[in-house]
């Protein structure tokens, strides 16, 4: 447990400092609330139609595309630093990863998501 005691006392830290942060924020804020300051803003500019607009899905698709390639940044940077240590099982797991993140490129290129229409 000792060797856990300065993690938690940095971690209370933490969460010290962000509610006496916000704590004080909204002690020292000014509440002026009035009609021009609740409405919907945009871009400096009045409103125009309804709020609820749905975007088209190849939006949504590339998002995924993007979480595709960001987790294989995420994982391929640690990996890159300690694979002589992994040795040849960490080649090859990685490997197994690639090919299936790969597989996850190739079905988006085929799909045409990729593309931007």
């Amino acid at each position: 447990m000792s060797e856990y005691l300065p993690v938690l006392i940095y971690t209370a830290f933490i969460v010290a400092f962000a509610v006496v942060s916000l704590g004080v924020a909204a002690l020292l804020r000014p509440s002026r609330p009035y009609d021009a300051k609740l409405q919907n803003y945009e871009c400096g500019a009045e409103p125009i139609g309804e709020a609820w607009v749905q975007f088209p899905v190849g939006f949504y698709l590339v998002a995924l595309v993007f979480l595709l390639f960001d987790v294989l940044a995420v994982f391929l940077f640690p990996w890159a630093l300690t694979l002589r240590g992994l040795g040849m099982a960490g080649f090859w797991a990685m490997a197994l990863f690639l090919f299936i993140l790969g597989l996850g490129w190739l079905y988006a290129y085929r799909e045409g998501i990729l593309e931007w229409k």
